[in-house]
């Protein structure tokens, strides 16, 4: 994986399993299968988590085997999890099967999408752990305009200014990449692609189309 610019790191930078599980991801003989749209997201979060994984603090420990002590290096402390529901949950999930012992935020932002005004976003329920001096890894599949993620980002601050951010999403888009970079520059920033542009609705192309209702059924 590419190191990019201002702390963006990009999976498909560097072919691996990662384009497979985004390729599957946007394909659309695919999308009628929610159980693998769901398989594929938290896989993406577990590839992610092993790459943030390799920039966070870790001390020497001993340890014994049945044989011998031998020495490791291990994580000092573990990151706090966040994700927007509802589609953020598979690519936490991921995350999660990975930071097995980290603690967890829940954000519900969603877009209000209504004709002849500006794009809003409404932010209707936080659940958070204390994130004084944590390490904050905030997941959402789709950066978009990137307004829900800063938004909830900004909320959670109520409960404490982490000491390390990392903003972690399947697909973005460059618009919505700048906008995060412009209003939370210290965040470090991991994304499976980066495509091409939004569209006049603010959709992402080429994207992979409605990310929660592909998981998790179309709403109403």
């Amino acid at each position: 994986m590419r190191m990019e610019k201002n702390n963006v790191n990009i999976l498909t930078d560097t072919p691996s399993l990662a384009n497979h599980f985004v390729a599957e991801l946007r394909d659309i003989s695919v999308h009628g299968d929610s159980l693998r749209f769901r398989r594929n997201l938290e896989r993406l979060g577990e590839l992610l988590a092993y790459e943030i994984s390799k920039t966070l603090p870790y001390s020497s420990t001993t340890l014994q085997t049945p044989l011998a002590e031998t020495q490791t290096q291990l994580l000092t402390e573990q990151p706090v999890l966040a994700t927007i529901l509802r589609a953020g949950l598979p690519l936490y999930q991921g995350m999660l099967n990975y930071f097995d012992k980290a603690y967890s935020t829940f954000v519900g932002a969603y877009r209000v999408e209504e004709e002849n005004t500006q794009l809003q976003i409404n932010m209707e329920y936080l659940a958070s752990t204390n994130l004084h001096d944590k390490i904050l890894i905030l997941a959402d599949p789709m950066l978009a305009t990137g307004r829900s993620l800063v938004k909830s980002y900004q909320g959670m601050l109520r409960h404490g200014k982490p000491k390390q951010v990392h903003f972690a999403a399947a697909i973005a888009a460059p618009e919505g990449l700048a906008y995060v970079q412009e209003q939370v520059p210290e965040a470090y920033i991991w994304l499976g692609a980066l495509d091409s542009h939004l569209n006049e609705k603010s959709y992402i192309i080429p994207g992979l189309g409605d990310a929660g209702d592909l998981a998790f059924g179309p709403k109403v």
